[in-house]
């Protein structure tokens, strides 16, 4: 059985792996967007989401058919999808357990229809989802979901080359710094 304080260790572990991206609360970038557009034309959905859960919310890195940028960790779809490797299904959930009363069920956005792909990081952290999501119940198929875990893929594989870009931009500033103190 896991102890409270292995999961607080978990919970740590994995919310460093999101700060270390340094991505949360920055702007829209176009990389991110392509993706969610991508997912509402294959999936044939009216709201994709790049979703990044914090300790208390979960941030839309990006979002196609949802005006809002963030919502409550504590209601968040995301947040029990990001406690599985695979990828979360929810075929109506007016109609599940866990989501019947949930505001984002039962007020706006109306959510009938969920399926999320946790966003993985190398060591298996998960960060957040890439999540379609409609106003509509509906089934998803293996082929589906297992379309949905590439794209989640390339989340991360764009929110890594980021990483590496800014490490790269820093260490180019401060070689030009340090050049340009060795010319005085």
């Amino acid at each position: 059985m896991t102890s409270r304080l292995q999961t607080e260790s978990a919970e740590a572990i994995r919310l460093q792996a999101l700060i270390d991206f340094q991505i949360l609360d920055t702007g829209p970038e176009e990389a991110f967007d392509e993706i969610t557009r991508l997912a509402i034309v294959h999936f044939g959905m009216p709201i994709a989401l790049v979703s990044l859960i914090d300790s208390e919310r979960q941030w839309f890195k990006s979002r196609v058919g949802l005006d809002a940028s963030q919502t409550p960790r504590d209601i968040a779809f995301c947040n029990i999808a990001i406690q599985s490797d695979s990828v979360m299904v929810v075929e109506d959930a007016a109609q599940d357990l866990r989501f019947a009363d949930n505001p984002l069920v039962v007020d706006g956005p109306h959510i009938r229809f969920y399926a999320g792909a946790p966003l993985l990081t190398g060591a298996g952290r998960a960060i957040g989802t890439l999540c379609v999501i409609d106003r509509e119940p509906h089934q998803f198929t293996e082929a589906q979901k297992a379309t949905l875990a590439v794209l989640a893929r390339q989340v991360v594989a764009q929110m890594e080359l980021r990483k590496r870009n800014m490490v790269l931009s820093q260490s180019l500033d401060a070689l030009a710094a340090e050049n340009a103190r060795q010319e005085l």
